[in-house]
């Protein structure tokens, strides 16, 4: 699979950079969560995402990675971005367990819903 053919979809674990950041963001490349839609995401060149990290502190909002066995750490489901998925290189690692990819998203609805 080359690059230019790839599009990420949801659900999936990608290496991505992250810089240019900002503040408390994450930066360099790392790997992330793709909460977006293929179709949306190829459509927009853009695609909604979470940071993954392996420093796992039990915060509320962290979501341990599963599925994927090139990955370790947790979803941080609070931080999620919109980001220019082929300028940041976006690079598919595994795809993680529907159970996850359900987690995630409860956890950014909580936020949402207050």
């Amino acid at each position: 699979m080359t690059r230019t053919s790839y599009v990420p979809n949801k659900g999936e674990v990608v290496w991505l950079d992250f810089d240019p950041q900002a503040g408390h963001e994450h930066s360099g490349r790392r790997p992330a969560f793709v909460l977006s839609p293929q179709s949306y995401n190829k459509k927009t060149g853009l695609m909604l995402c979470c940071p993954i990290t392996s420093q796992v502190k039990g915060y509320p909002f962290e979501v341990a990675v599963a599925g994927v066995t090139t990955i370790r750490g947790v979803i941080l489901a609070d931080q999620v971005k919109s980001l220019d998925w082929q300028v940041r290189r976006a690079e598919k690692s595994g795809k993680v367990s529907k159970d996850v990819l359900e987690e995630v998203v409860l956890k950014i609805r909580a936020i949402l819903e207050g």
